[in-house]
């Protein structure tokens, strides 16, 4: 007996859930180690001139864009929520690829969804970094595990995009037979009345 639920919403839900716990988790555990009280002061070196731990607070998106906009990104968030779910079929979620990419996107979205909701910003924490020639530190914009998860949810759904899609399961769960071409459209001839 398999714990991997056999229809393709349970899959889904327990993607975004096992992102979610994570998540919350790892920031939690950033916040009790790293207390947030002077914004870019509080980190742990784990590797010198490469990465770092770092405890910080974005009130804006990606890169920082939108900085100070808490509140419209969490509007944002909630209707990118109710577009993927009642888009969903688009995921070609009858296939594993599309159930693990809107499940990563779900479990990101709501991760830093409530983390605008419950500190008024997102909490970043990986930090990439190295020296430059001149001894300036240059890195990566610090990024937490919601939004690896919906980095890596969008690239895999690009991918299966791009991908050649093979004929939809029948109701056994096999892929169904192509239909062969009629003689007619073969030879050229089509009845166009």
């Amino acid at each position: 007996m398999s714990i991997y639920p056999r229809n393709p919403g349970l899959r889904i839900l327990l993607l975004c859930f096992v992102v979610l716990v994570l998540d919350q988790a790892s920031k939690l555990t950033v916040a009790h180690f790293l207390p947030y009280q002077v914004p870019y002061q509080d980190q742990l070196i784990v590797i010198d001139g490469f990465f770092r731990l770092v405890h910080w607070g974005n009130t804006g998106a990606a890169f920082n864009i939108f900085d100070d906009s808490n509140t419209m990104l969490a509007v944002i968030a909630v209707l990118a929520l109710a577009i993927l779910y009642f888009n969903r079929n688009l995921f070609r979620i009858h296939r594993p690829a599309g159930q693990i990419a809107l499940g990563l996107m779900l479990g990101g979205i709501i991760g830093n969804l409530i983390d605008r909701i419950r500190v008024q910003h997102v909490i970043d924490f990986l930090y990439f970094y190295t020296y430059q020639r001149d001894g300036d530190e240059i890195g990566f914009p610090a990024f937490n595990v919601a939004d690896s998860a919906i980095c890596t949810g969008v690239a895999l759904l690009l991918i299966v995009s791009w991908k050649k899609e093979s004929p939809e399961p029948d109701e056994t769960g096999e892929p169904a037979e192509p239909e062969a071409p009629s003689a007619a459209s073969d030879s050229g001839l089509s009845d166009t009345r």
